[in-house]
């Protein structure tokens, strides 16, 4: 109990000592000797931490926060729903390692209340943790069971990075609604559309896993991801570098969830799961030429683009070099400001 007073007046002593107004980008703690953070605050399922949920712990960062504060998450399978108000920006979940840190639930009445991790304010990392829908998962059969739209996670927020982190589900296992967002050496698994949304993002080093052939003939094939963009104007778009496109059953590359769709698809591993049309143009058809799907420098069984739909578009018509750095999603350098880095 002690630890806990001490805990929540350095808190308040942080909010009474920063500007009124909520900055851009989190304030790092120079002196620090690792991640930068003002302040740890610790969840174990033992009861020997200061929380033993995790939302306990997001509840316990004061609205307006400013300064990075870490929310260190010991191991075990953290059955809840978890969810990031708006007004609670730069936090850094670190797990134990995303075999061993898990946050699990299963709702699945609706895309939009079904998430089990929810993140909706700017600037939050996350780092070691598996995000799992249990919906449909891991059954090895739906027979009888209806599909439905199941997420693990949601992310809103700008400036939003997760760092070897796992992604679960069936359906819309991802949502990476909007803003920049930074996937790096993350595992995200699925059957339909289980990459989806309308961000601005890049996966680097990624395993996609394609799960649609453990189901059987209920689901037939699958697809990978549904990016939103809406505009020729619109910045969003999903750039995979360096990523491996793996799994069982056969799977369409992605299909245009928005008139401008935009996936780029760079310097990967494609097995045969691919199937060789590549790409869907769903609700827009006739409007292909909008559509912006790249493949460029990948290689694997499910990497040949002689049958791509013809509509796919050549590096050479694109711009890649935008695509082809981090620059894409971090013009003002807030990855290296972010506790992680």
């Amino acid at each position: 109990m002690k630890r806990l007073q001490r805990l929540s007046l350095f808190v308040m002593l942080l909010l009474y000592s920063s500007n009124a107004c909520i900055a851009l980008d989190c304030k790092l703690n120079e002196q620090a000797s690792s991640y930068k953070v003002a302040y740890t605050i610790t969840v174990s399922l033992s009861g020997r931490e200061n929380f033993t949920k995790i939302q306990k712990a997001i509840d316990f960062v004061p609205s307006g926060n400013i300064q990075w504060i870490r929310i260190q998450i010991y191991p075990g399978i953290y059955k809840e729903k978890v969810t990031i108000p708006v007004e609670k920006s730069c936090i850094f979940l670190q797990g134990a390692g995303n075999k061993l840190t898990r946050i699990e639930w299963g709702d699945h009445e609706s895309t939009d209340t079904s998430a089990t991790f929810t993140s909706f304010p700017n600037n939050i990392v996350a780092e070691g943790i598996t995000f799992k829908n249990t919906y449909n998962v891991p059954s090895l059969s739906i027979e009888n069971t209806p599909i439905k739209q199941a997420v693990a996670a949601r992310i809103y927020g700008d400036k939003s990075a997760f760092y070897r982190c796992v992604f679960v589900g069936l359906q819309d296992t991802l949502w990476d609604s909007t803003g920049r967002h930074y996937f790096y050496q993350c595992h995200i698994g699925g059957a339909i559309d289980f990459i989806f949304g309308n961000g601005q993002s890049m996966y680097e080093k990624c395993v996609i896993n394609v799960t649609v052939g453990i189901y059987g003939p209920e689901i037939g094939y699958g697809y990978i991801i549904a990016q939103g963009r809406n505009s020729s104007s619109d910045p969003s778009g999903f750039v995979f570098k360096a990523c491996v496109f793996t799994g069982s059953g056969k799977a369409y590359l992605g299909r245009a969830y928005g008139e401008y769709s935009r996936v780029i698809i760079i310097n990967s591993m494609l097995s045969d799961v691919v199937i060789p049309e590549g790409w869907d143009a769903w609700s827009y058809v006739s409007h292909e030429e909008n559509i912006e799907y790249v493949e460029a420098g990948c290689r694997g069984a499910g990497a040949d683009t002689s049958k791509r739909v013809p509509w796919e578009k050549k590096p050479s018509a694109v711009n890649m070099s935008q695509f082809e750095t981090i620059s894409y999603i971090d013009q003002d350098g807030w990855i290296a400001k972010s506790p992680k880095n």
